[in-house]
Parts: C-alpha cells; sequence; structure tokens
C-alpha cells in the first residue's frame, strides 16, 4: 500500500492526503481535513459524505479508521449521522477557535490587506457593481495616449486634467466651490492625513475627535504627535459646545459630518455652523473627513462642511475607495486658499501624487459621467442590500439601528462583541465590533455594525443565522 493515500474524482474530498508513519494518527488526519473542508466551505451545510465503507475503500484504509473520524466530528457538531440516510454536514457548523492570525487583527482594528471583502465589512464598495468594462476602456484609451506623448514629470499635487474635473464634479456634487490649485491627490484618507500631518504644525497639540468615531483616524492623529479629545455625538452630530467645555484650545476637530462613523447620522446645519464659528474665532481648523458623503441616504446628499466654509478653515477631504474601488488607492484634498503654496511645496518635496496615468483615466470616468451614473446605480444597490440584510437579522435580532450605509446590533453592556468580531472571521464574516469606535471606556456601548456593501454567496438569511449562533454562544457562557 502507497505511504500517501488520498481520494480521487470531483468530490469536495478528493484532496485529501493521509501521511502513513506521521505523528498523528490516520484517524486524526482524517478528521482534521474534513473538518478544514467544512470550515472553508468546500463541504457545505447538508453535504452528504461517502459511507464509511467507499472512504475506507478509496483512501485504503480500515474502515474503523473512517468511523473513528466521522464520530469525533459528530462529536463535535460538525456533522449529523440519519441513518440509513448516511452521515451530513451539519446545518450550522459549531463555532471554530480563532486562530492567533485573525484575533491580532481583530484586535488591533484592522483588516488583513489583500484579502477577498467578507461578509457585512465596512470600508469596501459592491465590487460586483463596478463598471468593469467602461473602466477598462478608458484606462486603455489613456494609455495609448500617454505613451504617445515625451516623457516628463507630473504635476506633484496630482494630474490637472483629474484636478480640473473634481472642481466640476464637487461643485455639483458636494456644493463645493474651489479651484484647481486648491486640489491635491493622494493616495488615499491616509495619505491626505499624511500630507495634513507634514504641512500643518500640529505636533503637541490638542484635537476634538468624535466619540465613537473612526479608530484609525484617531490612530493617525496619535501617530502625528497629537492628543485626541474625544467629543460626544448626538442626532446632530459632534456636540460643539462639549468640545469646547473639554479643549477649548485644541488645534483642530476632525468629523465625519456628510455619514457619521459608525452611527451615520448628518451633522445638522446648526452644529455645522457653530463648529465653523468655533474655527473662524480661533483661527483653528477643521479636517473633514467626507466619509461615504456622496452616498448619504435619499434623493440628494448634504453638501460637504467646506461648502459653507467662507473663513477658509475647512481641509476637506475625499476619497474614491468607498465609490469606485479601493484598489486604485485614490484619494483627494481641497485645501483653503491660503495653504495652496504651503501644500503644494510638501508635495514637490516629500509627497508627490501617484500615476498620472491613472489619475487622468478617473479624470475622463468623471468627465464623461460615468461617475455619476456609478454613484446612482451604488445608492439602489445599497438600498436594496439594506433592506435584504434588515429582513434577515431583525427576527434574530430585534434591537437594530439603522446607520446610513450600515446596520448596528446593539448589545447588552458589557457583551464581548470584540470576541464576536473575532470568530466571525473564521465564517467569512467581518463585522466591526462597536465598543472599539470609542474612545473613552466609560461611554463604551457594545455592538456589531454590519456593512451592507458585500452581498453574501449564501446569502444574508444565513450569515445572520451565523452570526446569531455566535451571539448566543457568548451569552451562555458563564
Amino acid at each position: 500500500m502507497p505511504k500517501n493515500s488520498s481520494l480521487t474524482g470531483p468530490s469536495p474530498l478528493s484532496m485529501l492526503t493521509l501521511q502513513r508513519g506521521a505523528s498523528r494518527g490516520l484517524s486524526e488526519q482524517l478528521r482534521q481535513q474534513i473538518e478544514q473542508a467544512i470550515g472553508e466551505g468546500r463541504l457545505p451545510p447538508g453535504a452528504r459524505l461517502p459511507s464509511c465503507r467507499d472512504l475506507a475503500a478509496q483512501l485504503g484504509v480500515a474502515r474503523g479508521t473512517v468511523r473513528a473520524s466521522y464520530d469525533m466530528l459528530v462529536d463535535g457538531q460538525f456533522l449529523q449521522t440519519r441513518g440509513a440516510a448516511g452521515t451530513f454536514v451539519s446545518s450550522l457548523p459549531p463555532l471554530k477557535p480563532v486562530s492567533a492570525r485573525s484575533e491580532r487583527q481583530r484586535l488591533e482594528g484592522t483588516e488583513e490587506y489583500e484579502a477577498p471583502p467578507l461578509t457585512f465589512q465596512m470600508g469596501i464598495p459592491a465590487s460586483d457593481a463596478f463598471p468593469a468594462k467602461v473602466w477598462l476602456r478608458i484606462l486603455q484609451r489613456q494609455t495609448r495616449m500617454q505613451v504617445s506623448r515625451p516623457a516628463s514629470y507630473p504635476d506633484p499635487r496630482g494630474s490637472l486634467a483629474l484636478r480640473q474635473a473634481l472642481v466640476a464634479y464637487l461643485a455639483v456634487a458636494r456644493g463645493l466651490r474651489c479651484q484647481a490649485d486648491q486640489i491635491i491627490i493622494t493616495s488615499g484618507y491616509a495619505g491626505a492625513m499624511g500630507l495634513i500631518g507634514l504641512a500643518m504644525d500640529f505636533q503637541g497639540k490638542t484635537a476634538w475627535l468624535e466619540d465613537p468615531g473612526f479608530w484609525v483616524a484617531r490612530r493617525a492623529i496619535e501617530a502625528l504627535r497629537v492628543t485626541p479629545v474625544a467629543v460626544p455625538v448626538d442626532a446632530e452630530g459632534l456636540q460643539v459646545e462639549a468640545g469646547i467645555a473639554r479643549a477649548p484650545d485644541a488645534a483642530f476637530a476632525l468629523v465625519t459630518p456628510g455619514q457619521q462613523a459608525p452611527l451615520g447620522m448628518t451633522m445638522s446645519l446648526a452644529r455645522r455652523h457653530a463648529l465653523l464659528n468655533w474655527a473662524s474665532r480661533g483661527q483653528r481648523w477643521i479636517i473633514e473627513d467626507d466619509y461615504l458623503g456622496e452616498l448619504q441616504p435619499g434623493n440628494r446628499a448634504a453638501p460637504a462642511l467646506a461648502a459653507l466654509d467662507s473663513e477658509g478653515r475647512v481641509l476637506h477631504i475625499g476619497t474614491f475607495s468607498k465609490t469606485l474601488t479601493p484598489q486604485l488607492r485614490l484619494g483627494f484634498m481641497v485645501v483653503p486658499p491660503a495653504l495652496t503654496a504651503r501644500f503644494g511645496e510638501v508635495c514637490a518635496l516629500l509627497s508627490p501624487a501617484s500615476s498620472g496615468l491613472l489619475h487622468n483615466a478617473v479624470a475622463a470616468f468623471l468627465r464623461e459621467g460615468h461617475f455619476m451614473r456609478h454613484l446612482r446605480r451604488m445608492k439602489r444597490v445599497y438600498h436594496e442590500r439594506l433592506e435584504q440584510m434588515i429582513a434577515a437579522l431583525q427576527p434574530r435580532f430585534p434591537d437594530l439601528q439603522r446607520a446610513g450605509l450600515a446596520v448596528i446590533v446593539r448589545l447588552p453592556d458589557g457583551f464581548p462583541d470584540q470576541v464576536i468580531a473575532q470568530q466571525a472571521v473564521e465564517w467569512g464574516m467581518a463585522p466591526s465590533p462597536l465598543s472599539i469606535w470609542y474612545q473613552q471606556a466609560d461611554q463604551r456601548s457594545a455592538g456589531l455594525v454590519l456593512g451592507a456593501a458585500h452581498l453574501p454567496r449564501e446569502g444574508y438569511t444565513r450569515s445572520a443565522e451565523r452570526l446569531k449562533a455566535l451571539v448566543d454562544a457568548q451569552a451562555v457562557r458563564p
């Protein structure tokens, strides 16, 4: 009998390989490989397994070896027996232990780079709605044009064509009137924050941050050697008076007025004016993260905060990561007229913009109207998926809160939402634990923030069942 025996054929078990003479016995090897096939979805719920006799014959092992593996998997609730009908994968397999790698990623509040999107994951667009054919046609055209031109160094602030296209787009979509020299093309949100750190004298100062608010922004502020001050939000957005009481001398405020992250409300007009007045009186700054600003629910998005800025105190950050694809790694910043020379010099010396070819392709995408059509379609897609997701979650989680383009599952105070998020990764889900969005521990709420962009392969109902099982498992623990 050969040292390595493997199952052949088109079955999901065809890749089983048993190593004779290994430290683990044959039945344990078989158990682990079947469990892995279930966890990876190669053996879906309800799938019928070969009989002990058939699998033993194909693997070239004793029938008792296969029976011992099946018994262990039944005891672990991965399989269930149905008498003469056979052995099947359980309809809802049990929770698996979280790998050290997954636990580390979730505790740090970061996602695995270059990994495919997971169900409920925040911060990603609906990739299946991306107009790939149109984009590829434009990219090919721009490539041909680019190679026919004489070689030259691109503008470190970014392609003039894209900056001019953004002037027109921002005026229409965000109510923001500016000039091309105020716009700087960045490598996404992080690139914009890095430029601000290089151009502005913020080290050693304090800044207002929304609480709850985007944890990545908090870490970015700390990396700039700025002390973040938690300022609570309510139904109208950032509580300006609370910020004044807590840190009257803050150098700037970082806000998400279009669609607050993670609670989803739009900052009211009264709060916008109060925040602008605070900045104007003390010659302070406002960094506007226009997070999902173009995709606010409703027929028309509220204008950008910078659209109300008559004193030149707002630095506006936008990105194409949430509207097109994060693969572009492309964003932009609109700076007040008084700061254009300073930021332009920093770009030229320390942080020039990325590929002009990519910029010109996005410019054509904007100029020819494809981007606005894409946004309209995205809003329809997200509305439909939110409704499907809520319909699947509501029977299992009655305490739901709609939060812009996400849904928050509220959990009792102190509930281990971070543990649930860690375990969910093993089942292809990436809910964000609400507790990590809070800066102040005594204000922290437990819950799960669920994005609706990525359509689950097995449907929202199946994902909701798995999420409910994870929550119930934590609820019964002593």
